[in-house]
């Protein structure tokens, strides 16, 4: 067994980024290199809208507002960070979402 000092990482965030920015959709995708999380804003309320052939479809429009490139391996560490923090929720709040 080694003595080698335990890694932390040291994190800290500029005020700009600090604040964070609000999506009410996300997008999730990947590549052959990772996973790309896209974050959006609906801009407007949905409305009909036409392909060009007569069919019909309800558009939403949206504005990407974040968009953050993961490699694999990383995606794990996201899943279970995400249901930690929805577990810890779901205990202060009282209910299942």
């Amino acid at each position: 067994m080694t003595n080698e000092p335990e890694s932390r990482l040291e994190v800290s965030i500029t005020p700009e980024v600090e604040a964070g920015q609000y999506a009410n959709f996300a997008s999730v995708w990947h590549t052959q290199d990772g996973f790309v999380l896209d974050f959006a804003v609906i801009t407007r309320p949905p409305g009909l809208a036409d392909n060009g052939d007569g069919q019909q479809y309800i558009s939403v429009p949206t504005r990407i507002v974040s968009r953050v490139r993961i490699p694999p391996a990383q995606v794990f560490e996201l899943m279970k960070a995400l249901e930690q923090q929805l577990t810890a929720y779901e205990n202060e709040v009282g209910h299942k979402i």
